[in-house]
């Protein structure tokens, strides 16, 4: 047991000094020399995890969606915690900053892909079942709706990545969500929906006191 358990934290050492050179260099200049040096393993223990740099993305990818966030009343208000908490870690989050600079990445997701495919079936899920509960307007489609919040989203935080390198992230997103819900969100659940810019910070910490509660 206490095997496996050292070789699930080096898995995800390795992943994530993957996370920051990609996130720093981007796919093409990446190397693994890099990368063996900041996760501070060695080649063996790398490559006994993954095979290649292009697995490394791969594994940094799969990433981008791993969060448990608290339910909420409706689903609409799901679907803006996921952007506002996502908003919220990116300036410190190295794994979502690889992931929007690999999904961007022209010649590299030819090799590796895009978390962008598994944003939008997160969100699609969350949608459909907003939709089937009433909380959407009627001429709502889903998956339209889930691929237009997942390029809305990557255009704003390149341009606050470009501008203030993330400062005004949470910002920039909240007004994103104010805008865009009203074409989606049936007027009474419009009127209980959160978008404020601190929303992210403040899931979050719901989310980290439900975990120790549980613990």
């Amino acid at each position: 047991m206490a095997q496996q358990e050292r070789a699930i934290r080096t898995r995800r050492a390795v992943l994530e000094a993957a996370a920051h050179v990609f996130a720093e260099h981007g796919y093409v200049a990446a190397t693994v020399a890099d990368i063996l040096k900041t996760a501070g393993v060695t080649k063996g223990a790398l490559y006994f995890h993954f095979d290649s740099k292009e697995a490394l993305a791969k594994g940094v990818l799969e990433l981008q969606t791993d969060q448990q966030l608290p339910a909420q009343e409706t689903r609409l208000q799901e679907v803006v915690d996921i952007t506002m908490t996502v908003a919220h870690r990116l300036p410190v989050d190295a794994v979502l900053r690889a992931g929007a600079r690999l999904s961007s990445d022209p010649v590299g997701r030819e090799h590796y892909g895009s978390a962008w495919t598994l944003w939008v079936s997160v969100l699609t899920d969350l949608l459909s079942e907003a939709h089937r509960n009433g909380e959407t307007l009627a001429h709502v489609e889903p998956r339209e709706i889930a691929e237009l919040i997942v390029g809305a989203f990557h255009g704003v935080q390149l341009f606050s990545h470009l501008e203030t390198n993330l400062v005004d992230v949470e910002h920039r997103i909240s007004v994103l969500m104010s805008h865009l819900m009203p074409s989606i969100a049936a007027p009474a659940v419009l009127l209980r929906l959160d978008m404020a810019p601190d929303r992210g910070a403040r899931v979050l910490g719901e989310a980290t006191r439900t975990t120790v509660t549980v613990a």
